[in-house]
């Protein structure tokens, strides 16, 4: 981990940083967390700070699972904090959605419909069959089992803190970096990044999602600046410790708005000049709120496309995959479908007084002042970052990545102007209307074309 691209700069100011990292072995879904009596003596001994980050952000989680890694983990890291003598703070991590049930969401945690004991015990004796048939009821209004199951984290972390020191801290959709310690850097396919990569290979066409909604993407070093920031105030807080535990909404919708619509505009003009290599079609999406004409685009630019490409691959004796690829897309899309067609406000007044705290000089190496981000100029290094660090495509490919582009563009534009001959054949061959339209048409371009030759030889 240590050697990828993000720890580079690190590696030159500090070479010797990597010796002060010690692994622990663990597993969240064992009890102690598979912890062995020395990790836990040491744990207990020299710990002053925790972040507990670790969860699964899978969606479409079967709920026995999400509890087991987002709710019943949590417990487990509560537990061993409670040994630890010289701790400091707990900061958990949870999400800004974690109470999308509401469409304001303070920065309090709020009851859950379920005792999380409760549902502890039942879950334990139920099958897998009986679960899935109850999660819809369970949930109720949330989209999945993830903001589900985050919730219920957030409410145990209240009833389970005891003494200790704890902070949570909501983030909403992680995207790229913004500026630490460089520009979009980015190395997965989670959330918005593997629909842009989508997007800029020309394989998404369309999506449903509503232009005016709120699209409240928020850079990765902007969470980590929050998050350790809210441990330095909390655990500087031990004599006038508030009586709540603080939350902070760690969000950009209510400070610098930002829309799906326009992230649209952005990633498909980034990708136009900046190529992806061997797009499938060249970049461009339809985004719409409504249903049936989302279905309509899915069928006639996503399914039936995929079906004629897979055709001939089986003509050439290849093995087929744009359907499998179109699958995949369509299942991460619906998951994120709640997400882009709703809005969400959410108050960020403890950010803020956690911004007011911080002196001018910490201000600038922890900023997570969003006011300061420029939309445009972040879109356009966040897709460069999706090409350069999570495809590997070097920026030397680009010249061949633009030839590639205009070479798609080019058989487009052909089979458009045959499409449209091919048709209209059919209806001169059965409208005398349109034949005569026709042959007016064609005697006009042979006129012009005819005046055109003999202006140009009289110039001579």
């Amino acid at each position: 981990m240590i050697n990828c691209k993000l720890f580079e700069r690190l590696q030159d100011e500090q070479p010797g940083f990597a010796g002060k990292i010690i692994a622990v072995k663990s597993d969240l879904t064992q009890p102690g967390l598979d912890l062995s009596k020395e990790d836990q003596s040491i744990l207990a001994e020299n710990i002053n700070i925790v972040f507990h980050c670790a969860a699964t952000i899978r969606f479409n989680e079967p709920l026995k699972d999400a509890m087991q890694l987002n709710v019943l983990a949590t417990q487990k890291m509560l537990a061993l904090a409670h040994r630890m003598k010289h701790l400091e703070i707990f900061i958990h991590v949870s999400t800004a959605y974690a109470n999308c049930d509401r469409e304001l969401i303070e920065e309090i945690i709020y009851p859950p419909p379920v005792d999380y004991r409760r549902l502890i015990d039942t879950l334990d004796w139920m099958d897998d069959n009986l679960v899935s048939a109850l999660t819809p009821k369970l949930i109720g209004e949330r989209p999945n089992t993830y903001t589900y199951t985050k919730a219920l984290a957030e409410y145990l972390v209240q009833q389970e803190a005891g003494d200790l020191n704890v902070a949570i801290v909501r983030p909403s959709i992680v995207g790229a970096s913004w500026k630490e310690p460089f520009p979009g850097w980015i190395d997965n396919f989670n959330g918005p990044s593997g629909i842009f990569i989508a997007a800029g290979k020309g394989i998404l066409r369309t999506m449903r999602a509503s232009n005016d909604a709120v699209a409240d993407l928020v850079p990765v070093d902007v969470v980590i600046n929050t998050t350790l920031a809210a441990a330095w105030y909390s655990g500087s807080q031990t004599c006038n410790r508030p009586k709540n535990i603080l939350v902070y909404n760690c969000t950009t919708g209510g400070i610098n708005p930002f829309h799906w619509g326009e992230v649209e505009y952005h990633v498909i003009s980034t990708f136009k000049r900046n190529p992806l290599e061997q797009a499938f079609r060249r970049p461009n999406v339809n985004l719409t709120s409504n249903h049936l004409i989302n279905q309509y685009w899915i069928a006639v630019s996503h399914k039936a496309p995929a079906f004629l490409y897979d055709l001939y691959l089986r003509l050439i004796g290849r093995e087929p995959r744009m359907m499998k690829t179109i699958t995949r897309l369509h299942k991460a899309m619906m998951v994120l479908e709640y997400f882009t067609s709703h809005s969400w406000v959410w108050n960020t007044d403890n950010l803020a007084m956690l911004m007011a705290q911080m002196s001018p000089e910490d201000k600038k190496v922890f900023n997570f002042d969003v006011r300061q981000l420029h939309w445009a100029e972040y879109m356009e290094s966040y897709c460069m970052g999706t090409k350069k660090y999570v495809l590997n495509e070097e920026l030397s490919g680009l010249p061949a990545a633009r030839k590639h582009l205009n070479k798609l563009r080019n058989i487009r534009y052909t089979f458009n102007t045959i499409l449209v001959v091919l048709i209209w054949r059919v209806f001169i061959a059965r409208s005398q209307m349109a034949r005569n339209i026709w042959y007016f048409v064609v005697s006009l371009c042979y006129k012009f074309l005819s005046y055109f030759r003999a202006s140009s030889t009289m110039r001579y």
